[in-house]
């Protein structure tokens, strides 16, 4: 059952009737005329002609489903198997004697029933040769015809989806820039800064440092499907290090991974989406520091926090993770995953370890 589901996507029932159903009637108007032109069988009139075409037509399209669905088994089970990519030459190898003996079978059983409806005149040993001679070609013809139909429709299919891949790409890029040149952060990096100038003129310029180094890195970095963990990691620094100007010590981060670990990769911008919904999400005083801590756990890239949400902290679209998400199934890997464990909100993220 699940394969015949298989052969069903590989070839849909319904563009299978067509093609068998167009392809029957044009074989039965090139041999009925064949026949009428040489003499054989001379067609009497348009009455004539249209009922035979209509009655051969239905028994070539029987007999053309009973060559077809065995070729599709073929297929699907040599797609598997021997896809042509690897291996063209043993693929016709062995499928040009598969499509012979189907057709040679299928002969046979006809031809035996039909001699068992209406004997035949001519010896059975010539009509099963001719017979099968007949349906080898046919089939031959038809097995190049379905192969050709798949690998139509499979190149139609990747560039549609590849199109629409690289949409769903070009869009998350664009929301993900957007979301760290973000209003409300250069708004309140701005004023953190003016503050600055007048109290502490070293610190500003560190500031202004950071600042620049940040938006340095977004745009290097959002045409990249990866980046190194070491450099999102100078850039997670220079990120926080403007976010512990404005919340001082009530905001605490710290960083601990193994130095064999910092030439993996993830996508770009990973842990600034996490860390700004962190920042965004909770309560930041002195009595209820933010702790924010950033350790590799297994192959992943663990993110946790403590909890203390605001009771008001906006609407949350969970727009961030989606993406995320998204941004990780489109390189190919497992995706990052989202719990929450005893007051603790733990964010892990695939680490990629050949690029």
């Amino acid at each position: 059952m699940m394969q015949l589901k298989r052969i069903n996507q590989l070839f849909p029932f319904p563009k299978l009737f067509k093609l068998l159903t167009v392809s029957s009637v044009i074989l039965q108007l090139i041999i009925i005329s064949y026949n009428h032109l040489s003499g054989f069988y001379e067609v009497s009139g348009l009455g004539d002609l249209l009922i035979r075409v209509v009655y051969s037509s239905i028994f070539t399209i029987i007999a053309a489903f009973l060559v077809a669905y065995p070729d599709l088994f073929i297929i699907d089970y040599l797609n598997k198997k021997i896809p042509w990519n690897k291996n063209a030459f043993r693929r016709v190898f062995l499928q040009l004697p598969l499509t012979i003996v189907v057709a040679v079978v299928l002969s046979v059983m006809i031809s035996l029933l039909s001699h068992a409806v209406n004997n035949y005149q001519e010896s059975l040993q010539r009509v099963f040769a001719f017979n099968a001679l007949i349906f080898t070609v046919v089939n031959i013809f038809l097995v190049t015809g379905l192969e050709a139909w798949i690998f139509f429709n499979e190149g139609k299919h990747a560039r549609l989806k590849a199109e629409e891949l690289e949409q769903e790409l070009s869009q998350i890029k664009f929301e993900v820039l957007k979301s760290q040149i973000n209003p409300h952060f250069m708004f309140n990096s701005l004023n953190v800064l003016s503050g600055l100038m007048e109290e502490d003129i070293a610190k500003a310029q560190d500031f202004i440092d950071e600042f620049s180094a940040i938006y340095r890195y977004v745009l290097d970095s959002i045409e990249k499907n990866v980046v190194q963990l070491e450099d999102e990691l100078h850039f997670v620094r220079s990120y926080m290090f403007l976010q512990q100007i404005r919340y001082g010590e009530s905001l605490q981060f710290s960083v601990e991974i193994p130095a064999k670990s910092l030439k993996a990769f993830l996508p770009p911008l990973s842990l600034q989406t996490i860390l700004e919904n962190a920042i965004k999400h909770n309560i930041i005083t002195e009595q209820q520091k933010l702790k924010i801590e950033i350790f590799q756990c297994s192959e992943h890239l663990c993110i946790k926090n403590n909890v203390q949400a605001k009771r008001s902290s906006g609407y949350s679209s969970g727009l961030g993770q989606e993406n995320l998400s998204k941004r990780y199934e489109l390189i190919g890997t497992e995706l990052p995953e989202f719990t929450m464990k005893n007051e603790e909100y733990i964010v892990k993220l695939p680490l990629i370890y050949d690029e």
